[in-house]
């Protein structure tokens, strides 16, 4: 919804009694709305009375949403341990742990409907999610957008992301 139906609806709610309009920010109501790029601000997951920052506590990554409805989404601990070998395909079993733990990534396309984002995944570095579609609840709210999963290893979830672009 644009800025100026916006004022002229809450505009139109005082003078006849309505009742008021949630703001522009709280209401993401399409795909349109959340596209741009997204750098990662935090990310955790909550299992019980333990909360867990899943990549650390300055997670690294960005998400984008395009305006065709294709998204990527990839996140790291900044903390990945550098190849004693100095060739990705020579780690140590330790080193491709650490990596696949510490990293993420999963792409295809979204939609916006009922307060969720909506992925429809096509690949991701866990390959099980392939093919899945997630509902996420969503919540946008100036230039950060929140969204909440059910995690793999138990527990929700939580996402923050901050547009940068």
């Amino acid at each position: 919804m644009g800025q100026s139906r916006v004022l002229v609806v809450s505009i139109a709610s005082v003078l006849l009694g309505w009742p008021a309009m949630p703001s522009n920010e709280a209401m993401a109501q399409s795909a349109q709305d959340l596209v741009g790029t997204y750098a990662v601000k935090s990310f955790w997951n909550v299992q019980g009375e333990k909360k867990t920052e899943l990549y650390g506590p300055h997670p690294q990554g960005l998400m984008r949403l395009d305006a065709s409805g294709r998204y990527v989404v990839v996140l790291m601990r900044p903390d990945l341990p550098k190849f004693v070998s100095n060739n990705r395909v020579t780690g140590t079993a330790e080193e491709y742990k650490a990596v696949a733990l510490g990293s993420f990534v999963h792409l295809g396309t979204y939609t916006v409907a009922d307060g969720h984002i909506i992925f429809h995944l096509e690949k991701s570095s866990y390959p099980n999610w392939d093919g899945e579609v997630q509902r996420r609840k969503l919540t946008v709210t100036g230039d950060e957008l929140k969204y909440e999963v059910s995690s793999t290893m138990g527990g929700t979830s939580t996402v923050v992301w901050k547009r940068i672009q």
